[in-house]
């Protein structure tokens, strides 16, 4: 389970207990603890006074989802027949209007990945059925917290929407929660050793919670019943990025996933890997590259953005997700990686971002250097 960051949850909870309420609407990438915070919210308001409800995979059909929510709900439903597309949306905006907790508190609906409900634009009369269900969340006495991993996207549908909506931006776990979510943080005083792993996993996974998670896992598959083994960071995640590894099956999901939201698939597979090739580069750069006009490169760019796959800073587009670009060099190519491609792309993708050593902990490999075992401890792969 991820670690709880408790500034965050105070936060989503004082905005549920604005008078009026407040919707928060929780943004972040792939893996950044959305649905957990959702669990934990769930758990701490009450299952009985709560509902958490996963959009992306109830919402087919209009019949369907008030169906799903209907029989997933702790509160009363009444009659969940539907009579057509339309009619059933709108049953299930007035269910989230009406329903009530016990002694006619209001309800809180937790809705996870709800620009989901896109699905239903494409059905008669509900091409603004994503508008009709923010303005009905947001006139309704009941508590909502809404995420998505469509950050652009999102800001994008909130634009001009009613202030009731909150968003707030999925942090990056911090050095204490790594130290704590790696099993390091019960050792007696937290060792500088122990917080230079911490450090280095936070640095290698950007502070994401499941790549830390899953790099902590890694770590705790090797370490001895006694707290010895492995701490190397860097070796885990080569593990992880291996072709069957957990962090590349990860990265090609969100990779397809964000892929198949967007128009444009082949050229934008294209782009992702000219920037995984360089990063930084320009319009004008991307599409000599790519041998297409800067007009369409331009339509193309906007598509990736429009799904968080690339940002773009002083005209100059990266990778949104700095891992994701590693998992492109390695995986979109014609043949599997071999150990020495991991090797020398993890090694390039870490040594930038491994974090110094405590002086005290320097000092003691000056004179002579590294000695191997120093190297493999501290997750320093070698290339010939």
């Amino acid at each position: 389970m991820l670690t709880p960051r408790s500034t965050l949850t105070r936060r989503v909870v004082a905005a549920l207990d604005a008078s009026p309420s407040r919707i928060p609407v929780l943004l972040g990438g792939c893996g950044s603890g959305r649905t957990t915070l959702l669990r934990q919210l769930r758990d701490r308001v009450g299952r009985t006074a709560a509902q958490y409800i996963d959009v992306e995979r109830t919402a087919t059909t209009p019949e369907r989802f008030l169906q799903a929510v209907a029989a997933g709900s702790p509160f009363p439903f009444g009659d969940p027949s539907p009579g057509g597309a339309r009619v059933a949306f709108n049953t299930t905006l007035a269910f989230f209007d009406r329903a009530r907790a016990g002694g006619s508190e209001p309800a809180t609906f937790l809705l996870d990945e709800f620009l989901e409900l896109r699905t239903f634009e494409s059905f008669p009369g509900l091409r603004p059925a994503l508008r009709d269900m923010m303005d009905a969340l947001s006139a309704s006495r009941n508590r909502f917290v809404l995420t998505s991993r469509y950050v652009a996207r999102t800001l994008s549908r909130l634009r001009d929407r009613s202030a009731r909506f909150e968003v707030i931006h999925m942090p990056p776990l911090t050095a204490e929660d790594t130290l704590d979510m790696l099993g390091l943080a019960a050792a007696p005083g937290a060792t500088p050793e122990a917080e230079h792993v911490a450090r280095t996993v936070q640095a290698l996974t950007d502070g994401r919670p499941s790549y830390a998670r899953a790099i902590a896992d890694e770590l705790a598959a090797t370490r001895e019943p006694s707290g010895g083994g492995s701490n190397d960071a860097i070796s885990a995640l080569a593990v992880l990025l291996a072709p069957d590894g957990r962090l590349s099956k990860q990265c090609g999901f969100c990779y397809e996933l964000r892929l198949h939201r967007a128009r444009g698939y082949g050229a934008l597979k294209a782009i992702l890997e000219i920037l995984a090739e360089e990063d930084g580069l320009t319009l004008t750069e991307i599409s000599h590259r790519l041998l297409r006009t800067p007009g369409s490169t331009k339509d193309y760019l906007s598509w990736l953005e429009d799904v968080d796959l690339v940002t773009a800073r002083q005209k100059r587009y990266s990778f949104t997700d700095s891992l994701l670009r590693v998992w492109v060099r390695l995986h979109c190519r014609a043949s599997a990686p071999t150990e020495d491609d991991l090797a020398r792309e993890i090694h390039r993708y870490a040594l930038p971002r491994i974090p110094q050593r405590e002086p005290a902990l320097a000092m003691a490999t000056a004179g002579g250097g590294l000695t191997v075992e120093d190297r493999k401890a501290w997750g320093i792969i070698e290339i010939d």
